[in-house]
C-alpha cells in the first residue's frame, strides 16, 4: 500500500462558546451556509459522556468549517503560550477588490479589522469571531511563476531553518516585492 490519497478536508473543527451565536456570525455576517448540526450526549469515538452540539458551515469549494459547543466542559480558552496572531483560520476571497469590499462591510457591522496586510503573493485582512478565533480573509495576487519559485525553494528553506532556526533568505525577493508595492 502506498501513501494515502488525501482528497481535501472533509471538515476542520474548532470549539465555540455558543453554537447559535457562531452560526449567526458565520452565516449572517460571512454568508457561509449552515449545512447541518449533530448533537449527542456521548462521544461516538470514545463513548465518553460529554454532551455536544456539532455545527457545520460551508466555506466553499467542498470545504467545511465545523464547531463544537461543549456546555459541560470548563470555559474555553486559548493556548496562552502561543501568540494570538499564530492560530487562525484563513479563507480565500476572489479578488483584492472583494477583500476591500468585505473589510468595509465588516467595519460597517462594528467588527474591528486589521489590514490589508501585504504578504507578497497575497493580501489579507484579520478579525475575530465571537469565540475569539482569529480569522483571515486572503486575496491571491501572486503569479504562477512566483508560486513555482516558492515551491521550488521550500525544501531548502525548511532544511536551513531546521539547522539554524533563523529565517532563510531563499525567497528574499518576496519581501523586496512588498517594499516596492508599499
Amino acid at each position: 500500500m502506498g501513501k494515502p490519497d488525501i482528497q481535501g478536508f472533509h471538515h476542520v473543527a474548532y470549539r465555540c462558546k455558543d453554537a447559535k451565536e457562531t452560526v449567526d456570525f458565520y452565516n449572517g455576517i460571512l454568508g457561509m451556509d449552515f449545512q447541518l448540526a449533530i448533537a449527542e450526549d456521548h462521544v461516538p469515538s470514545t463513548g465518553a459522556y460529554d454532551p455536544y452540539m456539532h455545527i457545520f458551515l460551508d466555506a466553499g469549494n467542498d470545504n467545511v468549517l465545523a464547531f463544537f459547543e461543549l456546555p459541560e466542559q470548563p470555559e474555553m480558552g486559548r493556548d496562552e503560550n502561543t501568540p494570538v496572531w499564530v492560530q487562525h483560520i484563513a479563507m480565500r476571497v476572489e479578488s483584492l477588490e472583494k477583500l476591500l469590499e468585505i473589510k468595509a462591510y465588516l467595519e460597517k457591522n462594528d467588527i474591528e479589522v486589521l489590514g490589508p496586510t501585504h504578504h507578497g503573493i497575497f493580501k489579507s485582512i484579520y478579525f475575530f469571531d465571537p469565540n475569539g478565533h482569529r480569522l483571515e480573509l486572503a486575496a491571491d495576487i501572486g503569479t504562477p511563476e512566483q508560486m513555482a519559485q516558492l515551491h521550488e525553494v521550500a525544501p531548502a528553506m525548511l532544511a536551513e531553518w531546521s539547522e539554524t532556526k533563523k529565517a532563510p533568505r531563499h525567497a528574499a525577493w518576496l519581501h523586496e516585492k512588498i517594499k516596492e508595492e508599499s
